[in-house]
């Protein structure tokens, strides 16, 4: 992502005034508060598409910034991005968090890299961190957090692998980038070791510059239909928001599983009514990484440059809620095992067609 933060174990064990900006026309909501015996320290987080309520990725950092606002007495203001707009929208929403006093700042998701690399570089004394992306030129004073997406995705894999009873699964990407790619193929990789002759179906809901693919359930859902009706009878969705429609779609197939991703979505009270047929997800605790980062710079000891969150570190796991892959413990307990100590290799990208 090189060095790793030790976090509290999750592995195979379950997961643990409002205010307007006007981002260059695009619109975006914001939110500031703080609690009791503030510390002063003042934390913006600007979300990517879907923000708050996306039952995933941005909730998940929305909730280190919970914690760490309960714990440490911060104010927070806070933003999301609008499907579609330009880097410029997102600039302009980092140089308003600026303006107000906010420091650190955090950018959830690898499409702020322009953004925060330009307004960082603006404003040195002020402390940035970007969620899922680095950039071997960035400023100094940003500050890279980043997940080993592909051995969460590995499991993820053995788990849909034996589970099917198709011989055929699939995989739904919401958009095909470098970074969804590796969700591809760790979970390929996962689903070979267990029976190589297994098919994996794999569907991209859109690709760059188009990057809607994370916030169309619509599209998710049509995909997921699209794979049902193929035969696969087991699908990982790595897909932002567009994954609800994808697991709507599953949960209304008898015999059908689906794996959430980035959060323990069976856990999620909005996607209550389908936990049922939620196998897994394949855990990004990107909650731990913010609190971790804001700890830090509470602490007055910053974490600084590439900081990489992997399964030894519990950075990424795999959530048992349910019980439905309670007998494959053994199975991956295993392949944890080999996948920390080495024996095992996740790779990071898919195949060649």
């Amino acid at each position: 992502m090189r060095r790793s933060v030790k976090l509290a174990a999750v592995v195979l064990s379950g997961s643990l005034g409002i205010a307007s900006l006007a981002a260059c026309g695009a619109q975006s909501t914001t939110t500031s508060s703080s609690s009791s015996g503030s510390s002063g320290l003042k934390v913006g987080m600007a979300y990517d598409v879907g923000g708050r309520g996306d039952q995933g990725f941005n909730d998940s950092a929305a909730a280190g910034l919970d914690k760490a606002k309960q714990d440490f007495g911060i104010q927070v203001d806070e933003a999301e991005a609008k499907a579609g707009e330009a880097d410029s929208d997102k600039q302009a929403r980092l140089e308003s968090l600026v303006d107000a006093g906010y420091n650190p700042i955090i950018a959830v998701g690898f499409l702020y890299q322009p953004a925060v690399d330009a307004v960082a570089k603006e404003h040195p004394n002020v402390k940035f961190a970007i969620i899922d992306s680095d950039d071997p030129s960035q400023p100094s004073n940003v500050t890279s957090l980043e997940f080993t997406e592909q051995q969460s995705s590995y499991l993820a894999g053995i788990a849909a692998a034996s589970k099917t009873k198709t011989k055929q699964v699939g995989f739904i990407g919401g958009v095909q980038s470098e970074l969804i790619k590796k969700f591809e193929a760790g979970y390929r990789a996962g689903v070979a070791s267990v029976d190589p002759s297994i098919k994996v179906d794999v569907t991209y809901l859109t690709t760059p510059p188009d990057n809607t693919g994370f916030s169309d359930p619509a599209k998710g859902k049509e995909a997921a239909q699209g794979q049902l009706d193929k035969g696969d009878d087991v699908i990982y969705t790595a897909a932002g928001a567009s994954g609800t429609g994808a697991i709507q779609a599953v949960a209304a197939k008898a015999g059908a599983w689906v794996i959430g991703v980035d959060t323990d979505q069976a856990k999620q009270p909005a996607l209550a009514a389908y936990k049922n047929s939620i196998l897994t997800s394949a855990l990004k605790n990107v909650n731990n990484a913010v609190y971790a980062y804001i700890q830090s710079v509470k602490n007055g000891t910053p974490l600084t440059g590439i900081q990489r969150f992997d399964l030894k570190s519990g950075g990424v796991g795999l959530a048992t809620t349910g019980g439905h892959i309670d007998d494959l413990k053994a199975k991956l307990d295993a392949a944890t095992q080999q996948i920390i100590s080495g024996q095992i290799t996740v790779p990071t990208a898919p195949p060649a067609n």
